[in-house]
């Protein structure tokens, strides 16, 4: 993959698999626009991976706050001259039974998962189309097995991320005709704290490595141009955790 004078954004970029596909494309040469809900983390990040600076830009942002991803929006395509790539990686998840989750919790995942997609979708449209001299750019939105399959107390997750996947086929349809191409990572689990912190009992070695699903985003952008990758599934060999 050769992202050589391109820059992409990716949130959700401060660990685990934001971090992951920051390192894929940083070392294919792109320019990266890191955004995440901490930013010391991010920042700390983007010091290891371009002790330089000049080709990361790390912002803190909730990416929730319409007002705050159009400002982000706007600085970084001031900074780099445009935006080639968005990567819709950001997520959270609430572990609770119906019975138990109460509406704000609900609202903070739906909002995190599926709206803020949208914030960023629309607002990045503009530069999106305007890619790549014109012919357009690319969107990566990274769902999740729970798009595609169900399991007990996680009943926020799976309806961002059913939605997510309905938005992100939706988006295809719509923005392909553009030269906008759209595609969406449906992940298994991975050895990311996102799993490991809230279930200890996993299995780290039936998880995969977050770095082996960041190559599949790499693979969806290096696709030349007259084709497109709409979904791709990437799953561990062995986790069966989930039904």
């Amino acid at each position: 993959m050769d992202m050589n004078g391109k820059t992409a954004l990716v949130t959700g970029a401060g660990s685990g698999l934001g971090a992951a596909i920051a390192r894929q494309l940083l070392g294919a040469g792109a320019r990266l626009v890191l955004l995440d809900r901490a930013g010391d983390r991010v920042r700390d990040l983007a010091g290891v991976i371009d002790p330089a600076g000049d080709k990361t830009l790390a912002l803190g942002v909730d990416i929730c706050d319409r007002s705050a991803v159009a400002a982000a929006l706007a600085q970084a395509t001031a900074h780099f001259g445009g935006l080639d790539v968005l990567v819709n990686n950001a997520g959270t998840d609430v572990t609770a039974s119906l019975e138990e989750v109460d509406a704000q919790a609900w609202d903070a995942v739906l909002d995190t998962n599926l709206r803020s997609v949208f914030y960023l979708c629309k607002s990045a449209l503009a530069h999106l189309r305007a890619a790549d001299g014109g012919q357009g750019g690319q969107i990566v939105n990274i769902a999740s097995t729970a798009a595609t399959r169900a399991w007990a107390n996680a009943s926020a997750y799976h309806a961002s991320k059913w939605g997510l996947l309905g938005l992100s086929r939706a988006l295809h349809a719509e923005l392909r005709p553009q030269g906008i191409r759209v595609s969406t990572v449906i992940a298994g689990g991975m050895r990311t704290p996102f799993l490991l912190d809230r279930f200890p009992e996993l299995d780290p070695g039936k998880l995969q490595d977050p770095a082996t699903v960041a190559s599949a985003v790499a693979f969806l952008l290096s696709v030349p141009r007259g084709s497109v990758v709409a979904e791709i599934t990437v799953l561990p060999e062995q986790e069966t955790s989930w039904p």
